[in-house]
């Protein structure tokens, strides 16, 4: 049994930051997430994908930003807990939890904060026959090594902005590009479409609107072509190396539906005082709280994460006020973060 002050259930950059705030008001946290590595969507659909809106970094990838985010929660020594989801939450007392993974990881907690993105996700799937013996070798949902598409045709499935994303980055890099959206119109940026459209009407690429692929040939994992149907029920045979599929995200909160929380249409309510659900000493930040005026942004989940954890603090502690303390002169600051060697 582990025992700590708070479970952070998920490890993407709103959890990880959640640790870091957690950690300067002194508090101890374990992490659990249900992927095999820290970052959430920022690794595992867009690692290579540059941010622009992360206050005072110009620019970073997704991987760069949870390199950081790892590398700052580093004096904190949290418990990292991967490729476990949590199973069980429930009430020990008025003041503890008990949560399980699904692995039988048991750890009693002061508090609870969920950070997992949308839950439990997977990209949603190219629902063709026969697609299971391709994924993972020419079907692809997530770009990992850019590199490995040079020199290609490849066939991108999909209108949203990593569809589109993906169409600029590799267009120069590729033999030969093609993407196939299912309508006209797109999910993504109104500037990535037009850059989009800029590099048809360049020949540089193949755009293939109102039409979806319904089957997929080839031998031993590696794709030779698509089938691809427009909108009057002809199909087209398009000669393919690599295919890549962004059709978003299929939210699934998996267990958490069944811990009493205030769930609204697979987000969970909170209070924006302190981030808490409906149940005490339970909390939520990033994309899978709800409030009014929420805005799915990196950006704003770091400001929940900073007003949970001084919520937790005055949970933990009720009989002390919770002072505000600055990183650049506070001494408890630098001793929590490692900056000076205790007394």
């Amino acid at each position: 049994m582990i025992n700590t002050d708070v479970v952070v259930v998920g490890a993407g950059p709103c959890g990880l930051f959640q640790v870091f705030e957690l950690g300067l008001l002194g508090l101890r946290a374990e992490v659990v997430d249900s992927i095999r590595q820290p970052g959430g969507q920022c690794i595992e659909l867009y690692p290579d994908k540059p941010i622009y809106d992360i206050p005072g970094i110009l620019v970073c990838t997704g991987e760069e930003l949870t390199r950081n985010l790892l590398k700052q929660i580093e004096p904190f020594h949290c418990g990292m807990h991967l490729g476990e989801e949590v199973a069980v939450v429930r009430a020990n007392d008025a003041q503890t939890f008990h949560v399980e993974t699904d692995k039988g990881t048991q750890i009693t907690a002061k508090a609870v904060v969920i950070a997992g993105g949308v839950g439990s996700f997977q990209p949603r799937q190219l629902r063709v026959p026969e697609i299971e013996a391709y994924e993972g070798n020419t079907v692809h949902y997530r770009v990992v090594k850019p590199e490995r598409f040079a020199g290609k045709r490849v066939v991108i499935l999909g209108g949203g902005d990593s569809a589109l994303d993906w169409v600029l980055a590799l267009a120069a890099k590729v033999k030969k590009l093609t993407l196939v959206h299912r309508r006209d119109e797109y999910r993504a940026a109104p500037a990535t479409v037009h850059k989009m459209r800029a590099l048809v009407k360049a020949g540089k690429m193949d755009l293939i609107e109102n039409a979806k692929a319904t089957a997929i040939h080839g031998d031993n994992g590696k794709v030779s072509s698509l089938t691809i149907q427009d909108k009057d029920g002809k199909d087209l045979e398009l000669p393919v190396d690599e295919v890549l599929v962004f059709f978003g995200l299929a939210p699934k909160l998996g267990p958490i539906a069944e811990w009493g929380l205030d769930i609204n249409r697979k987000t969970i309510n909170v209070d924006t005082e302190n981030f808490q659900t409906n149940i005490p000493g339970i909390y939520a930040v990033g994309d899978i709280n709800y409030y009014p005026g929420k805005k799915k942004l990196i950006l704003c989940g770091f400001h929940e994460a900073a007003l949970a954890a001084f919520a937790i603090k005055q949970r933990i502690e009720p009989d002390k006020k919770v002072h505000v303390q600055y990183t650049t002169t506070s001494p408890i600051m630098h001793e929590r973060l490692g900056l000076t060697e205790k007394p």
